[in-house]
């Protein structure tokens, strides 16, 4: 399973990304969202873990295009973020987010959270 990282806070990205290597996953990452809207056209995820305030393209904007595409369009997506607002997070659900985490978090939390968004894709 191929999972798509979108954060422009390197650190962590590079938790992320080893956490779920760990959990055998297979990891892309961009620092921005519009990086990562180019390389999930690029190269195709089956799910997307997205932090919400990046420059250039913010996760709510990327999880737009996302959505609004035929071919992305049923991935599972998590936002990852430190906007711990019931507003964000309404915000988030109603663009199309499967799930959300706030920054900080539990590694455990996060790889159980991934499990159950790869529970829900139809092969």
């Amino acid at each position: 399973m191929r999972i798509l990282i979108v954060d422009d806070d390197k650190v962590f990205k590079d938790l992320v990304e080893e956490v779920l290597k760990e959990a055998g996953y297979e990891i892309l990452s961009a620092e921005d969202g519009l990086a990562g809207w180019k390389l999930l056209k690029e190269k195709g995820a089956d799910m997307a873990v997205l932090d919400v305030n990046m420059p250039v393209m913010t996760g709510f904007q990327l999880l737009n295009k996302i959505r609004g595409n035929d071919k992305f369009k049923n991935i599972p997506v998590l936002m990852l973020t430190i906007r711990a607002f019931a507003e964000d997070q309404i915000q988030g659900y109603e663009i199309g987010a499967d799930d959300y985490l706030t920054k900080p978090f539990s590694n455990d939390i996060l790889v159980a959270k991934i499990k159950v968004l790869e529970r829900r894709i139809i092969k």
